[in-house]
């Protein structure tokens, strides 16, 4: 199996200016996920970005890098743009690999990306939810499969809802339940990469500020890849950029 990673990186983090670019144990963010890419096995990894000193940063590591458009509206538009550019064909497979993910694991991006089949233009990553307090938040988005692994929806609600378990107590997680935590990488078949920025926006992904419920609203499968241990978190915070630098120390 073959297939591409490509980064988008933008500096427009109001939480932690300068994101891409934050040190961790000598080298920038953006460059530590592009290694992590590497690992996966993966043909091409590039760094997609609209800033001038991403493009710079990138070039002094020896890592591919592409400059975009600044008026992309998602990460996913900004990708589209470079695989296009790249001329890769139809039926390449392209990762979406999120740039401030530097402890993602290479082996989460080749699962992912080996979940592309003939009648599947899409996938994603799931884990099983083990807190109470994760089902209730809405920052935490919950996907619920069917019988052959495929989304059936994405919410930020408690889904699946226990009706006898959470009539009973909402402070633990009732015996049997099952719940899984959507994690945001996605693969995609580059022919569908290049028709999702035509794509419609969904009455309920306006709603739960979702962009992948445009798929599934319009009839497109979402092939779910599920790992049972939680992946690292990213970094959103000064606090999450602290978390990580500890792992490299």
């Amino acid at each position: 199996m073959t297939f591409t990673v490509i980064i988008p990186a933008r500096m427009s983090s109001t939480r932690l200016p300068g994101k891409p670019l934050a040190d961790i144990a000598g080298k920038p963010m953006v460059v530590r996920v592009a290694e992590q890419a590497l690992l996966s096995g993966a043909q091409h990894v590039v760094v997609a970005t609209d800033h001038a000193e991403i493009m710079a940063v990138c070039q002094q590591h020896n890592i591919q890098a592409s400059m975009t458009r600044a008026d992309h509206p998602s990460g996913t538009d900004r990708i589209a743009e470079v695989a296009a550019a790249m001329g890769l064909p139809d039926d390449a497979v392209i990762v979406n690999v999120q740039g401030d993910e530097p402890l993602i694991e290479p082996s989460l991006i080749q699962a992912c990306a080996a979940l592309i089949k003939a009648d599947v233009m899409m996938a994603t990553a799931a884990h099983p939810i083990t807190e109470i307090d994760e089902v209730f938040n809405p920052n935490v988005v919950k996907v619920v499969l069917d019988k052959n692994g495929r989304a059936m929806l994405f919410s930020r609600a408690p889904l699946p809802w226990h009706r006898d378990g959470f009539a009973v107590s909402k402070t633990a997680l009732p015996s049997s339940y099952e719940a899984l935590r959507h994690i945001g990488l996605y693969a995609y078949r580059q022919q569908f990469l290049q028709t999702y920025p035509r794509l419609s926006p969904a009455p309920l992904e306006n709603s739960e500020a979702l962009e992948q419920l445009r798929v599934l609203w319009h009839g497109y499968p979402i092939a779910v890849h599920v790992t049972h241990e939680a992946p690292h978190a990213g970094v959103d915070t000064p606090e999450d950029l602290i978390r990580v630098q500890s792992f490299f120390q």
